[in-house]
């Protein structure tokens, strides 16, 4: 029997499907432009939204797309406790917990007085907002550091306080929330804390006791492994629908909690249950802000006037920079860093969310104002996404603290033939660091000059010392092809599939050696084995780095160097492409051929120099 539609409305399959083409089509684009992503996303909600009409989640999806919200959010803030593990905190623990425990109780005066005197509101509405306004949004932060690709601690910082800031923001609000009912109504201050008390501690308790019986089913193999991800999912649900009942908002502390006891029991399965919940929050996030977006009433926003925009302008400018200068006052943090973070506070979906239901609450309590809680969040969390996103990258690369300007190159294995290519691509500007388990290996690139790392490069101690935000590609170069093979594997989801090659296996052709294209990298150099090619190197083969220009174009190059093995081409921008496959090379003005030549050839070009 087909379900009628109200007059305009849209199918809600065909409107979840909107959503999600809106979404990952926001941040394909965004990706394509190198733009940020959260932009795009909140300005397509808003064009389908109240601009044209097309799409309202509530008439479209239904009562149940606000449950939705709130069940992405709790999944958003698991998957981000899951990447919590304490091993990253090393250098940034400090300031985490001082923006935790100092800057949240800051934040929530600050953006109270904010509210009460920059807003305009009551003291009511400016204290449950205010404690919302501690959540710094880790649906925002996550996008925008992938983009700006900063230094490991500033990242660190800034990831940590977002996801940990999250559930305290919505407890805090809880608490004033509280306070509030207290007044307005007859019940009584000690039961109301009692009540807060109760739920935050079983909160605590259940995400603890989930993480830990998981942790251990899934090391026990209680759970079989294809079943690992939807015992994960269920759990996470039951967790957040259980802790939610016994106290409003406390179930985001839950999965929090969950997400971090698991980031840190070192389970075999983490990384691959790690990334597909990365795979589902891209989802999430890009659904979820659509459907805000698209939910927005142009005229609730009639009703905010000029001191609303003055209190997104102090909020911005004033209240976070204080907040976190103060909270990491006194610590070793370079104040580079330091400004970085107090220039960076995104607000981003759970503040929407949380701060609609409050306000609706305020209102029913008597609290006139409280219809201006949400039309303040979302013109906030429009501000500073539109601000942060745009500056975030800029301002790191001012204050130098990003990984890298220029994306860089790992070669995994130490080798005549590694060591000659990385001093090339060190004289080419290219930022290079060889790995290797052989001390011995490294001895000679230490004596160049080229950055190196003793050890596993899949080992935890180079994923606590290596910046791997500093580099795009990925080489693996070692004699062990089965090696190769497992680092490309391991780090292709990592630094994406397109990035990571390695050298031809000695066997690849043997149809009994032969493997699935899922695992290993890509090949390059014709696809030349690491035999071959450090053969060519004893032999008197050598490495160039060759400019095109107007005049010596791509086809001209080809001709006079038949033999030639074309590796990789940086850009103009000083980018580096390895060539791989049927790759297209840039053949304009300014593009740099980085190949290897032949004794004859190496001969003539020195005797043209």
């Amino acid at each position: 029997m087909a379900v009628e539609t109200a007059a305009g409305a849209m199918d809600p399959v065909a409107a979840v499907a909107l959503v999600g083409a809106l979404g990952v089509g926001a941040q394909w684009i965004a990706w394509q432009l190198r733009l940020p992503a959260i932009v795009l996303m909140l300005a397509a909600g808003l064009l389908v939204g109240p601009v044209f009409g097309l799409f309202e989640p509530a008439r479209d999806i239904g009562p149940f797309y606000l449950p939705m919200i709130s069940i992405a959010v709790a999944i958003i803030l698991f998957e981000g406790g899951l990447t919590l593990n304490f091993h990253t905190l090393r250098d940034a623990a400090t300031g985490v917990k001082r923006l935790v425990f100092i800057g949240a109780p800051l934040g929530w005066l600050l953006s109270t007085l904010a509210l009460r005197w920059g807003a305009g509101t009551s003291w009511e509405s400016a204290v449950v907002f205010g404690g919302i306004m501690i959540v710094t949004g880790p649906t925002v932060i996550a996008p925008l550091l992938r983009t700006a690709r900063l230094a490991r601690r500033p990242a660190a910082l800034l990831q940590w306080e977002a996801i940990l800031n999250d559930p305290v923001g919505a407890l805090a609000a809880v608490l004033a929330l509280e306070v509030v009912i207290v007044l307005r109504t007859s019940e009584q201050l000690g039961s109301a804390f009692f009540s807060l008390a109760v739920g935050i501690a079983v909160a605590t308790a259940l995400g603890v006791v989930a993480g830990y019986l998981l942790s251990w089913a899934f090391r026990r193999a209680k759970v079989p492994e294809y079943m690992k991800v939807p015992v994960l999912f269920a759990m996470v649900l039951a967790v957040f629908a259980v802790a939610d009942s016994i106290l409003h908002e406390s179930g985001l502390l839950a999965v929090t909690v969950m997400g971090v006891v698991i980031a840190n029991a070192n389970l075999a399965a983490y990384e691959e249950m790690r990334r597909f919940k990365e795979h589902a929050t891209v989802l999430l996030v890009s659904g979820v802000f659509i459907l805000l977006a698209a939910s927005l009433d142009f005229s609730a926003l009639a009703q905010l006037t000029w001191r609303s925009i003055f209190f997104v302008v102090v909020v911005l400018s004033v209240v976070r920079p204080v907040t976190v200068f103060l909270a990491l006052a006194f610590t070793q943090l370079p104040m580079r860093e330091k400004i970085l973070v107090a220039t960076t506070g995104p607000r981003g979906v759970v503040l929407v969310a949380v701060a609609g239901l409050f306000g609706e609450r305020l209102v029913e309590l008597g609290v006139r104002d409280g219809a201006l809680v949400g039309p303040l969040a979302f013109i906030l969390v429009a501000g500073s996404v539109v601000v942060h996103g745009f500056t975030l990258a800029p301002v790191a690369r001012f204050l130098k603290v990003t990984a890298s300007r220029t994306p860089g190159v790992i070669l995994v294995g130490g080798s005549y033939w590694t060591t000659e290519l990385a001093e090339h691509l060190k004289e080419a500007k290219i930022p290079v660091l060889i790995t290797d388990q052989n001390r011995g290996h490294l001895r000679r690139p230490r004596e160049l000059g080229i950055d190196t790392f003793f050890g596993d490069v899949l080992s935890e101690g180079a994923e606590l010392r290596v910046d791997m935000n500093g580099y795009k590609i990925v080489v693996a170069a070692t004699d062990n092809d089965a090696y190769n093979t497992l680092v490309a594997t391991d780090l292709g989801p990592e630094f994406g599939r397109e990035n990571v090659y390695q050298l031809a296996r000695e066997k690849a052709a043997n149809a009994r050696n032969a493997l699935p294209s899922s695992l290993g990298g890509r090949t390059f150099a014709q696809d030349a084995t690491y035999n071959e090619l450090n053969r060519l190197m004893w032999s008197g083969w050598t490495f160039a780095v060759t400019r095109l220009t107007e005049e010596y174009k791509l086809d001209e190059w080809r001709a006079q160097r038949p033999e030639a093995r074309l590796l990789a081409f940086i850009d103009p921008a000083g980018e580096i492409h390895f060539v791989g496959g049927e790759d297209e090379v840039a053949s304009g003005p300014g593009v740099r051929l980085v190949s290897m030549l032949p004794p004859e050839e190496a001969k003539k070009r020195e005797g043209r120099s």
